[in-house]
């Protein structure tokens, strides 16, 4: 997930809630968004 802009990667968390994903693969990219000190959005 490094290799992703701050932008693709705020655009996978939405639309991996749009797609009801695993909620394991959100934490993932809510972990990656805490690193990168970007701010997750209230469901």
């Amino acid at each position: 997930m490094e290799q992703l802009s701050n932008e693709l990667l705020l655009e996978s968390y939405h639309k991996a809630n749009e797609l009801n994903l695993s909620p394991d693969f959100v934490a993932l990219i809510e972990e990656e968004m805490c690193k990168r000190d970007l701010p997750i959005p209230v469901k």
